[in-house]
């Protein structure tokens, strides 16, 4: 056996295309099953895709970079669970495109904000946070209550969105514009966040 290994080591070649075989079998043995596990390719009971304001709130939500701070993954460990609620199922997660999963707690995450806070709280939140947390290093985004959504291109979103799985309708696409005219990326965003991890029932 120690000859083999020998012959393997000698051989860069051999070593390499060995190498490539066994990451290429355990990744097929890991990602695989997952295509097959209803849990992770159906959405959970009552989830819903963002309507036209939260779709429009979400690429406020990833053009500002909120998502170098800010996960949106419970872990299913007590010490998450206590803080935020209900660890995070892949089923809520269908409809998202790409994912905002993240990796880096600057601040809290996010993933069941939804709910949590009134609208006017967000408002003053994006503002200045410091105005309702004190000790927050988050800075204030006052550009987004002047800024209005562009529902010129939303449609065009919800259609690709639709070919990537979302289950919007066509009289859903037809109204999205009105739904969105006249309002504020703010009004987007907390949106957005309001609905984040709301199909779940989650202890406050």
């Amino acid at each position: 056996m120690s000859e083999f290994h020998g012959k393997i080591e000698k051989n860069i070649g051999l070593m390499i295309v060995l190498t490539i075989l066994v990451i290429s079998v355990g990744a097929l043995v890991e990602i695989v099953p997952l295509f097959f596990m209803h849990s992770t390719t159906e959405p959970v009971k009552g989830l819903k895709p963002y309507s036209a304001l939260q779709l429009a709130g979400r690429d406020v939500y990833i053009r500002e970079g909120c998502y170098v701070c800010h996960s949106q993954m419970i872990r299913p460990f007590r010490a998450e669970t206590e803080r935020y609620g209900h660890y995070s199922l892949a089923g809520e997660f269908v409809y998202d495109r790409p994912f905002q999963w993240g990796s880096k707690r600057t601040g809290p995450d996010l993933h069941r904000v939804g709910g949590r806070y009134s609208d006017d709280w967000h408002r003053v939140h994006l503002m200045n946070p410091r105005d309702v947390v004190p000790e927050s290093i988050m800075p204030g985004y006052p550009w987004l209550d002047t800024n209005l959504v562009d529902n010129k291109t939303i449609q065009k979103k919800m259609k690709v969105m639709r070919r990537l799985g979302s289950p919007y309708t066509d009289e859903e696409i037809e109204q999205a514009p009105g739904q969105v005219e006249g309002k504020t990326e703010m009004d987007a965003i907390i949106a957005y966040l309001q609905g984040l991890g709301t199909s779940v029932k989650t202890r406050r």
